[in-house]
């Protein structure tokens, strides 16, 4: 992709910053944040990236460029878990703003999520026609803030005739920020803490890694459509979250300590028949992945991976 004039909102997270560190090198690349986390924003901008301060619940987009050919709004007010009301009415509005605002460009992309889904089947592959109305135990506005915002996308995506795909993350992970669930699972073990998992069974998802993420956010723009286009958008495996603990352990030698009881951080299954037949197939495998980030992000354990690695006769993590 060159030459292009590309908007990306939430500019440091798990999505948003590889995307933006991938395309600044051939185009003009803008990030709008609230940037908590200022050496992330000083490395956006030593890359090219313009980045400018956006707090979704209290700015408007005023002084900036209209003229973006491209947008990623991935950007979410998540809320804390109680006002509902809250969530809702800055979710909305900062969308609507931002469509609003670049309603000239050529493609337009909401990252929303599978959270969105009445997940009431660990083991059902959701298509993009289930029924919504999902809940997250761990942070009931969150839901809510995806569902909202999705309502928003539909509605001026078509009002405006902006192309607009509408692409719903199942778990992306990678060595940006935190590392997203793998590495939050990770830090937990290295804590001593014990895991949750169901008390049969396991959860199972779609993990992606941010290769994958950023190799198909521009295939993604090329299929928008007006009315949106909604599609599922997570790895191609189907990777238990208990198998995933086992091999964090496998590979880095920390033990592992699973809590099977009634709580544990749901997950989701998708079927991706949509997606594969829209922009192709995954390129990285979930093991892989995993050792690469954890090699990336905890450098005492990299000569371990290495070995485990070499020894299995798998891809290389350096």
């Amino acid at each position: 992709m060159q030459g292009k004039k590309i908007l990306i909102t939430g500019g440091t997270g798990q999505v948003a910053r590889p995307v933006a560190e991938a395309l600044a090198s051939d185009n003009e690349v803008w990030c709008l944040g609230r940037f908590g986390d200022a050496d992330a924003r000083k490395a956006l901008e030593e890359l090219g990236v313009r980045t400018a301060t956006w707090d979704m619940a209290t700015d408007d987009l005023e002084g900036l460029p209209r003229d973006f050919t491209h947008v990623l709004h991935s950007a979410v007010h998540r809320g804390d878990g109680h006002d509902f009301e809250e969530t809702t009415r800055i979710n909305a509005v900062g969308t609507a703003r931002l469509m609003t605002h670049c309603s000239a460009a050529e493609s337009f992309l909401y990252v929303s999520s599978g959270v969105v889904y009445n997940r009431a089947d660990r083991t059902h592959r959701y298509r993009e026609s289930d029924p919504l109305g999902g809940a997250a135990p761990w942070l009931p506005t969150y839901p809510v803030a995806k569902i909202t915002a999705e309502g928003v996308v539909r509605g001026l995506a078509e009002t405006l005739g902006l192309p607009t795909v509408i692409a719903r993350l199942n778990i992306a992970y990678g060595p940006y920020g935190h590392g997203g669930v793998p590495m939050i699972l990770f830090r937990e073990m290295r804590r001593g803490q014990a895991c949750a998992v169901p008390r049969e069974g396991q959860n199972y998802c779609n993990l992606l890694h941010t290769d994958d993420v950023v190799r198909q956010v521009p295939l993604l723009w090329g299929v928008a459509q007006a009315p949106a286009r909604v599609v599922n958008w997570g790895g191609d495996e189907e990777v238990g979250i208990t198998d995933l603990l086992e091999y964090l352990s496998e590979l880095t030698g920390v033990p592992v300590r699973l809590d099977r009881g009634d709580y544990s951080r749901e997950t989701a299954i998708f079927d991706h028949d949509v997606r594969r037949g829209l922009i192709g197939d995954c390129s990285i495998g979930w093991q892989t992945g995993i050792a690469r980030t954890v090699s990336d992000l905890f450098e005492e354990y990299r000569d371990r991976i290495d070995e485990y690695v070499a020894a299995h006769g798998a891809e290389t993590t350096k």
